[in-house]
C-alpha cells in the first residue's frame, strides 16, 4: 500500500496566542470519534520536577493538566485508561468513561483502550496524553480517514494521535515515539498528516516546559507554581 504524507510545519519560535474554543468540524459530526487519555496517578505524576516542585503541587500540576485535556476533549466522549483508584474517581466525576487496565503499561493501555473504543461503535479515536497545559485545540485534530500526528516542539514525543480505530497502529510511546508512529503509519497505508502545533506540541516534563510564557501564564493565572530558572529559550531543546 501507499500512503500520502501531509505535513504542515510551524517555526519553532512561532508565538502562541491562545485561541478561541471551536465547535467540531462538520466531517468529524460525521464519524463516531472519541478522545482516549492516558492518566497515571496523580501522586506518581511529574517525578522529573520533583527536585523543584513540592510533592503536593506536582500532584496539584497533574490534576490541573489532566482537568484541561478532559475539558477541552467535549463534546465528544471521553475515556480515561488508567489503573488508579483516585484517578479513577476524578474520571467519573468529570463524566468520562473509565478504561481500567491493571499492569498493562502504557502502550498495553492504549492499544487496550483503542480496542475497547472501537468495540463500542466509534470510528475514530483522538489519543491524548494527560499533560497538555494548552490542550483547547485537541478537538480539531482528527480527520476522517487519516492519521494525525502531533509531535512534542522537540519531535521526539508524541503528544497527540489520531486515528481511524480501523488502521493498525500499535501504541509505541517512549522515548522516540513520534518517529516509530510516523514510520508505521506510513507503512499502514492510510493518508498521514504530521501536525505541528505551537500549543498542542508542549508537554511539561521539566522546569524549562514549565517556563514556557504561555504555559507559565497559565499556571499563574491556575494559582500554580511557577518554578524558578532561567527565562525559557526557545531554541532550548
Amino acid at each position: 500500500m501507499t500512503a500520502t504524507l501531509i505535513s504542515f510545519e510551524r517555526p519553532m519560535g512561532e508565538a502562541y496566542a491562545p485561541a478561541p474554543r471551536r465547535l467540531l468540524p462538520n466531517s468529524l459530526r460525521r464519524v463516531q470519534t472519541a478522545v482516549l487519555v492516558p492518566v497515571k496517578a496523580f501522586a506518581a505524576a511529574k517525578r522529573r520536577l520533583a527536585h523543584a516542585v513540592a510533592d503536593h503541587d506536582r500532584r496539584r500540576l497533574a490534576r490541573w493538566m489532566a482537568d484541561g485535556v478532559v475539558t477541552a476533549a467535549a463534546p465528544l466522549p471521553v475515556f480515561v485508561a488508567c489503573d488508579d483508584d483516585e484517578v479513577a474517581a476524578w474520571a467519573e466525576e468529570h463524566g468520562a468513561t473509565v478504561l481500567w487496565g491493571p499492569g498493562l503499561g502504557l502502550n498495553g493501555a492504549i492499544d487496550h483502550g483503542i480496542a475497547t473504543i472501537a468495540g463500542k461503535g466509534f470510528d475514530h479515536v483522538i489519543v491524548a496524553h494527560g499533560d497538555l497545559p494548552l490542550p483547547a485545540a485537541l478537538p480539531t485534530v482528527a480527520e476522517p480517514g487519516t492519521v494525525v500526528l502531533v509531535p512534542d516542539r522537540r519531535r521526539d514525543g508524541t503528544n497527540v494521535l489520531a486515528r481511524p480505530c480501523g488502521v493498525t497502529l500499535p501504541a509505541e510511546y517512549g522515548g522516540g515515539s513520534f518517529r516509530r508512529h510516523l514510520t508505521a503509519a506510513l507503512a499502514s497505508g492510510a493518508a498521514v498528516r504530521v501536525r505541528r502545533d505551537p500549543a498542542l506540541s508542549i508537554d511539561v516534563d521539566t522546569v524549562a516546559d514549565c517556563r514556557h510564557p504561555a504555559v507559565a501564564a497559565a499556571l499563574r493565572a491556575a494559582g500554580l507554581p511557577v518554578p524558578d530558572a532561567p527565562p525559557w529559550n526557545p531554541a532550548h531543546r
